[in-house]
């Protein structure tokens, strides 16, 4: 007998372990957290030998500068430039200058023909910090034996600690991309929510904040 199909209801928090995302930071189920730091990029084809080089070992030397573990992310999109092209068309209708309207009408015209050739991609580059839960010390959970579910602390203390262990390893790493000659900067709690609902929902509009709750449920402490 074909055993019926049991659907799965675990919400999407419950598969990805997030329990919390506040002070800027992911809150993990066990109790870690990561902040997420953005940075811009560079297009190294376009740059001479010599800045190339200047990049190459600046680049190594954040690397080697690196006392504890990063991720870094790539998230590469196919980038909808439909808007563009509809601005760049009432621009045009808009033109009494017939130089300017063929001017327009040409680039407008070139961009279209350049989209259907190659898939014109965006890139976003990320560097997560991570605070491992073993940084927050053994919680009383651990010391008596006890197999209680949920974060090992408070989430205020759990945040407290992360910003401590965190905060100081982000300040190196947006100082040594900056002698790179990149721009970086942390995201907010509210950027957090968007980066992770457009990782795991490619394609979709992000909800508003007030659409999207964490950390409801009862934790250990």
């Amino acid at each position: 007998m074909t055993q019926p199909i049991v659907p799965i209801r675990a919400s999407t928090q419950s598969f990805t372990e997030i329990s919390d995302i506040d002070h800027d930071m992911i809150l993990f189920a066990d109790g870690s957290v990561s902040l997420v730091i953005a940075t811009t990029a560079v297009n190294f084809g376009l740059l001479s030998e010599k800045e190339q080089d200047a990049i190459i070992y600046s680049y190594a030397g954040l690397l080697n500068s690196l006392s504890f573990p990063i991720q870094i992310i790539i998230q590469t999109k196919h980038k909808d430039i439909s808007a563009y092209l509809k601005l760049l068309e009432d621009q045009e209708a808009r033109q009494k200058n017939p130089q300017l309207t063929k001017s327009i009408h040409g680039y407008r015209a070139f961009v279209a023909s350049m989209v259907k050739e190659k898939d014109v991609l965006d890139k976003k580059f990320y560097i997560v910090i991570p605070f491992s839960n073993l940084e927050l010390g053994a919680s009383p959970s651990m010391l008596l034996g006890t197999k209680k579910t949920g974060l090992p602390y408070e989430k205020s203390y759990i945040y407290e600690r992360a910003q401590m262990g965190l905060l100081p390893k982000r300040d190196h790493i947006v100082r040594l991309l900056a002698r790179v000659g990149l721009h970086a900067t942390q995201l907010t709690t509210e950027q957090l929510v968007k980066f992770l609902f457009s990782l795991y929902n490619p394609g979709a509009t992000a909800p508003d904040m007030s659409a999207l709750e964490f950390g409801k449920e009862s934790h250990g402490k």
